[in-house]
């Protein structure tokens, strides 16, 4: 086990695409997955039948949030007490699966990932065919072709492949895996910096910037807008499990009935849960607003645009985009968001006046399916240099980095 990557939760993983029989419950009620030897290295080779705990998962790109379902995989030997020629036969391990919500949702060709966790409990996972999601999870644990019917495994979980950076973090916690990080020494600054709370998105990603020396946006402005993004996850959750601790130590007790104050706390965590989901695109935004200035590049940022739009950024400037004639193909604009879904068709609504949009995400693997409507769309995908790796070659000659962009802006400004 290697602090700070894979192996720090996982003992291996196995994955491979489901087959008609294993996904079709009309078409077989054997509900059985081949185990192979080197699953059984980290999986084991029990002498009787064994129940695994387990939880199932389910995803796709289109339901907001997994299907779960707590249940088992019972790991046996279908050849147990069977000989030939007087002899017994060689074992042969299967996995068995009940029905559960996330079997029953899925579907030949999806994806199936059973991996061991440190704490011996198993993470089954399914994931739609074609998914970004998928694509996704595969590039996070380094599967390359999932083609031949059998399971593919991975027990070696600390290349450098698999150190947890920020974007495998968030890939971790859509599959439940929770990682913890934290830069201490940082924390009684940040206490006294900010007065024990939290400070505003803009102060924070300030913070986060001063404490990295000696980066140069208009050298390497993809590395830099990663570094400045891996700092603040950083030290947001430093600072954050600070003040949850504290708040929770308080306890919360409803005085006006000695009681359990339940609504105090359902609010409070709904408050933690928002400030994560909000922080994020803000602090993006945020550091990616620095980088413009660092860059000398003329913008404004969410400008009002036809039917009350606010894209994320207008180059030159709002005053520019408004005037008819000003010439339209020295318009730019750039929508920014952490990750896609669905959403990224919202920018196409944003300014009418500018055909070809660029969309600014740090969202990994997006399927080709998605990639091939934006390009339909005249929307162009920009990413930090070193997310290109999790796309398709194909995908990976379309794609344009921070450094392009910048460059693409700054040539229609001279």
């Amino acid at each position: 086990m290697k602090p700070g990557y894979l192996s720090e939760y996982f003992e291996g993983v196995a994955a491979k695409r489901l087959s008609a029989v294993e996904a079709d419950e009309t078409r077989s009620n054997q509900h059985e997955y081949q185990a192979i030897a080197r699953m059984l290295e980290f999986m084991g080779r029990p002498d009787e039948n064994t129940r695994l705990s387990a939880r199932y998962v389910y995803l796709n790109d289109d339901d907001p949030d997994p299907i779960v379902e707590d249940a088992f995989l019972t790991l046996y030997n279908c050849r147990k007490g069977q000989f030939r020629k007087g002899k017994p036969r060689s074992p042969e391990f299967r996995f068995y699966f009940p029905t559960t919500t996330v079997s029953l949702n899925a579907s030949e060709g999806d994806l199936l990932f059973i991996a061991k966790k440190r704490d011996g409990g198993l993470l089954v996972i399914i994931a739609e065919n074609g998914s970004s999601i998928g694509r996704q999870i595969e590039w996070l644990f380094g599967f390359v072709d999932l083609a031949h019917p059998g399971f593919s495994v991975k027990s070696e979980l600390e290349t450098e492949q698999d150190r947890i950076e920020f974007t495998s973090r968030f890939i971790l916690e859509n599959i439940g895996i929770v990682v913890e990080t934290s830069e201490d020494s940082y924390l009684e600054e940040m206490l006294n910096r900010f007065s024990g709370r939290f400070p505003t998105t803009r102060e924070f990603s300030a913070y986060a910037r001063s404490t990295l020396k000696d980066l140069d946006p208009k050298e390497a402005p993809d590395l830099v807008l990663m570094a400045w993004m891996e700092r603040e996850e950083i030290l947001f959750r430093t600072l954050e499990r600070y003040l949850i601790a504290d708040r929770l130590s308080q306890g919360f007790t409803d005085n006006a009935k000695s009681d359990v104050d339940v609504d105090g706390f359902l609010s409070f965590s709904l408050s933690v849960q928002n400030r994560r989901k909000s922080r994020v695109g803000l602090a993006l935004e945020n550091h990616l607003e620095m980088l413009f200035v660092e860059c000398g590049i003329q913008y404004a940022r969410t400008a009002v645009t036809e039917n009350k739009a606010k894209p994320d950024f207008i180059f030159p400037g709002d005053a520019e985009y408004h005037n008819p004639t000003f010439d339209p193909l020295k318009l730019t604009m750039l929508g920014v968001k952490s990750t896609c879904k669905d959403r990224w068709r919202q920018v196409l609504a944003e300014a009418d006046r500018i055909t070809d949009k660029h969309l600014l995400t740090l969202e990994t693997a997006i399927s080709a399916h998605q990639t091939d409507e934006m390009r339909a769309k005249r929307l162009q995908l920009v990413l930090p240099r070193k997310l290109h790796e999790t796309y398709t070659v194909t995908q990976q000659a379309w794609l344009m980095d921070i450094a392009s962009f910048t460059e693409l802006v700054r040539t229609r400004q001279a």
